[in-house]
């Protein structure tokens, strides 16, 4: 079976050859690190699980009978996608999608059709029913009768089909990436353009160790104990598969990140992202919280299908593990600027830790679906002889907000209405949402002990880190 399962119960097993355990230190590093970058902000009024008086709470539209309806809704603009097909066709071509367009614009327009089928037999309805308003003869009124009769059970008819239209156009139009921002390389990772390189590679003068040698060594880490396993338990790392969905992740499929757990629609989450987006899911903010910004720290679980080679090793690829991760809810004209301003964080943050990395504009092929852009940021890692990936900003625009239902209502004063008295409220819009990784730990681990190593074993720490280490400046080999 592809899809990639578990049950609770067994969870220790499933995760028992890939998990690690960190030895204590005297201080826990804290999100201190990240303290210079969050300015104190006005309160955040936001939509958990009671209402907010900064949120208007949308009403949920009532769950069909039936299985073969999708699960949600994106609010996807059909007739820009029509406008535009030949930008949206070049764009799923350049993301290496599998999306089909073809198909995606003939539902569209045997749905416009047949909303027209139904839109003219209403109208046809409606007259049959002014007409039987006046005085008629009786063979007048039955023959009137017959033919709103037949006219209703033809409309029943096409509604029904018109509900199957636009489900199956659901369906198949999630799958449409968003689109990509102008200035992204064309083309698979290798085609992506360093947007910054910081420091050059350290050079030893002995023999260096990796990561999983020198954590041995040092009493670091332990991948033995692990096999005793570990059961999520927090709410926020399991989420309903629909959301993840939503966040343009895809949790079923043959290559799939994301655990599932069986016998639920349930999936244990790939990054704290997900929940995060799902707080406001279905609401419309007022402009004057905006933006809304986050660091969440959770557990992430990945299944790293199709994942091979050296990097497997060690802490580079694990099913589990913390991160902390950065996410943005802004107005549509801001998301630019607080892409720019995450990214920065980011390097902020390696650079303070002495690290020598490159940040890449990285290029269609290598994009997810929800991403319009996204920067990665790699660093050097002497054990692997190569850049890694220890990070990445991505703005996804209004392709998760389309699909989460997240509004917000601009701050404009309200327009007079035709009826006397009456105010019209402005009208809502899709905010855009933004990621980035503040700190994956086992990648950070591996960049600090593998540059960080000295010819006796010992592994210094850096100054940024030292007052979070209870003043430790270095970690020597464990006594033999």
């Amino acid at each position: 079976m592809s899809l990639h399962k578990l049950r609770l119960a067994a969870v220790p097993i499933t995760f028992s050859s890939r998990l690690f355990f960190l030895k204590p230190f005297p201080n826990t590093l804290t999100l201190g690190l990240f303290s210079r970058h969050l300015q104190p902000h006005k309160p955040l009024l936001v939509r958990a699980f009671s209402a907010s008086a900064a949120v208007e709470d949308i009403p949920a539209t009532q769950a069909s009978d039936s299985s073969a309806r999708p699960q949600w809704k994106a609010a996807i603009d059909f007739k820009w996608i029509r406008d535009n097909k030949e930008a949206v066709e070049i764009n799923i071509k350049n993301r290496n999608s599998n999306a089909n367009l073809e198909a995606v614009l003939e539902l569209y327009e045997n749905m416009v059709n047949l909303q027209k089928e139904v839109e003219q037999l209403r109208e046809e309805r409606n007259n049959v029913a002014k007409k039987m308003k006046g005085k008629l003869e009786p063979s007048q009124r039955e023959t009137l009768v017959e033919e709103g009769k037949n006219l209703k059970e033809s409309l029943v008819t096409l509604e029904e089909d018109l509900v199957k239209l636009k489900d199956e156009l659901q369906h198949v139009a999630q799958s449409i990436p968003n689109m990509t921002h102008p200035d992204v390389p064309v083309g698979g990772e290798d085609s992506s353009a360093i947007r910054k390189e910081v420091g050059s590679p350290r050079e030893f003068s002995f023999p260096i160790k990796d990561h999983l040698q020198l954590g041995k060594d040092l009493d670091l880490i332990d991948f033995d104990s692990a096999a005793e396993g570990f059961t999520p338990l927090t709410t926020p790392e399991i989420v309903r598969s629909a959301i993840v969905e939503k966040c343009g992740f895809q949790p079923r499929g043959d290559n799939t990140q994301v655990y599932s757990i069986d016998g639920t629609d349930q999936c244990l989450i790939g990054t704290a992202e997900i929940p995060v987006g799902g707080i406001h899911m279905d609401s419309i903010l007022l402009e004057s919280v905006l933006p809304l910004k986050y660091i969440a720290f959770s557990h992430c679980f990945r299944t790293e299908a199709g994942a091979a080679g050296a990097a497997t090793k060690g802490l580079y690829r694990v099913h589990q593990f913390n991160k902390a991760e950065m996410f943005v809810i802004c107005r549509p004209e801001d998301s630019e600027s607080f892409h720019q301003e995450l990214i920065q964080i980011e390097e902020d943050l390696f650079t303070s830790l002495g690290l020598h990395f490159k940040t890449l504009d990285m290029a269609t092929a290598d994009l997810g679906a929800p991403a319009y852009r996204k920067f990665d940021v790699e660093a050097w890692m002497p054990g692997l002889g190569r850049f890694g990936e220890i990070s990445s900003a991505s703005n996804c625009t209004d392709y998760q907000s389309r699909r989460l239902g997240i509004r917000y209502r601009p701050s404009e004063p309200p327009q007079t209405g035709p009826k006397k008295g009456k105010a019209n409220l402005p009208a809502t819009k899709f905010v855009h949402t933004l990621n980035a990784t503040a700190c994956a730990i086992p990648r950070m681990m591996v960049c600090l002990l593998e540059n960080y190593q000295q010819e006796d074993g010992a592994v210094v720490i850096p100054e940024p880190l030292r007052p979070f280490m209870g003043g430790i400046e270095l970690i020597k080999p464990k006594l033999k």
